[in-house]
């Protein structure tokens, strides 16, 4: 009946009649014009226009996966807290909705058959043994007590995350989906970055009605929104963006710097190098707008890594920007909170210490199994700590740690073997990216959690993007050897 309908319509306004033609194309406008008015009548003037962009680009969505994809990235770049403005039982943020849109656009793929290998790599059993943990750690907490709905809601968003992997495996599969994906992750994290040095250096009135005209998406708004050093704002502002926390901000930095850097020395850069050079210097200031000292030595030490192994000339734009960040006036603050992190001065190490304490005291009590993701059985201990590999213990047990580090083992590994016996340069920087971004999130988790914090789950499906993009590469570099 749709085809019907369609089809007369495009008869009518390609009638040979210029004024049959004229008229079927007043009637089409004017039935348009019909329909928004209602919707802007119903809706209202502000979400009549994003209900129709959403529509649209649902269409594109279920169209095309790399739209899918676009909207993903997107989502976690620009706006990964924002949450539509109804309830369906709970609120779906766009989060939710771009995650699902692309299983769902993937499973369609798959029941169609327009998949006909299922590809797990060597990487896919060691990632599936990790997921079916996590889902016991988090069954076997109920028998300490039963999960708040915002706990399971953001449990499944985090397994929807550690799914990712598969789902990027088998739906890039060419050369040219891997690209355009890793651009993607570019152009999300530089404009990540302008929106954080955008904040960051408008009057901090300016940031603080934007935080609350975005709170009508679910955002924190008000002046309690800003961060500094210490939280006391006679010091320096931190940096945030729409990430709501500095150290989340400098985590997300680290993968897109981290997979920008090459780009810049390679002799096939996947953009014009200038425009490879701008991103990656929006993500350095950003990072360092941040004032996240975990995030900072994070990303040195991915950087270190590929520049020993290739990339010399990264070497000497470290030693510049070391010797910058010690000599320049404006960096001196950033100089002097970093020696304090150091020498366990100032508060917030302070405060990590006695969280590391606490930690160690809850493992000691559940050490191969966790507590779950409900929160601490105990009443005189409780679950959370500034380092990534307490956390998951806590969580899911040293078994759940050991588990994760064979994910990610395995996966620097796969990385490394691909790496020795490419020949081709965007394939050797793509690699050496995603190397480098990996490493720099696992020293930069001795310091922050962001990377399986059940709050941030953006950043857990932005990872385990990444970890499904490099085994794709691997599996086109091996298709281009052979």
């Amino acid at each position: 009946m749709s085809n019907l309908t369609l089809s007369r319509i495009e008869s009518i306004l390609s009638s040979p009649k210029p004024r049959t033609a004229r008229l079927g194309l007043v009637a089409l406008l004017l039935v348009a014009a019909l329909l928004a008015a209602l919707l802007v009548a119903i809706a209202g003037p502000l979400y009549a226009p994003m209900f129709l962009l959403a529509i649209i680009g649902g269409l594109l969505m279920l169209r095309d996966i790399r739209w899918d994809y676009a909207a993903l990235l997107g989502v976690i770049g620009v706006l990964p807290f924002a949450a539509l403005p109804f309830k369906l039982g709970f609120t779906p943020t766009f989060l939710d909705v771009a995650l699902i849109a692309l299983y769902f656009v993937w499973l369609m793929r798959v029941a169609t058959r327009c998949e006909r290998e299922l590809a797990g790599t060597v990487l896919g059993a060691p990632v599936l043994l990790f997921l079916l943990w996590a889902i016991f750690a988090f069954a076997n907490g109920l028998r300490f007590g039963p999960p708040t709905s915002t706990t399971v809601r953001n449990f499944a968003e985090l397994a929807l995350a550690i799914g990712l992997f598969f789902v990027v495996v088998n739906s890039l599969r060419g050369r040219a989906d891997v690209d355009l994906v890793t651009r993607l992750i570019m152009l999300a994290g530089a404009a990540a970055a302008a929106i954080a040095i955008i904040f960051y250096v408008i009057p901090e009135t300016w940031t603080v009605q934007i935080l609350d005209a975005l709170s009508r998406f679910n955002y924190p708004g008000g002046a309690g929104a800003l961060r500094y050093i210490e939280d006391n704002p006679d010091n320096p502002m931190r940096a945030i963006g729409t990430m709501v926390d500095p150290n989340v901000l400098g985590g997300f930095m680290i993968l897109v710097a981290g997979l920008t850097a090459p780009q810049v020395v390679s002799a096939q850069p996947l953009f014009r190098r200038r425009w490879v050079i701008l991103f990656l210097g929006l993500d350095l200031l950003a990072l360092y707008l941040t004032y996240s000292r975990g995030s900072l030595v994070g990303l040195a030490a991915g950087l270190l890594v590929i520049a020993l192994l290739r990339y010399r000339k990264l070497l000497l734009a470290g030693v510049i920007g070391i010797a910058l960040l010690l000599l320049l006036p404006p960096a001196q603050a950033y100089v002097a909170h970093f020696i304090e992190g150091i020498r366990i001065q100032d508060q917030a190490t302070l405060m990590r210490l006695g969280e590391y304490k606490d930690a160690l005291a809850l493992i000691s009590r559940y050490p191969w199994f966790g507590v779950g993701f409900a929160g601490s059985p105990d009443a005189d201990l409780y679950v959370g700590v500034s380092n990534l590999y307490l956390l998951m213990a806590e969580e899911m047990g040293v078994v759940g740690v050991i588990s994760f580090l064979i994910v990610v083992g395995s996966f620097l590994a796969r990385l490394w073997r691909t790496w020795r016996r490419t020949v081709d340069p965007r394939m050797e920087a793509l690699l050496l990216g995603l190397a480098a971004a990996v490493v720099g999130v696992m020293v930069g988790g001795f310091l922050d959690h962001y990377l399986f914090n059940l709050v941030y789950p953006h950043i857990s499906a932005l990872f385990w993007t990444f970890l499904g993009l490099g085994m794709s590469a691997t599996l086109v570099t091996g298709e281009v050897a052979r």
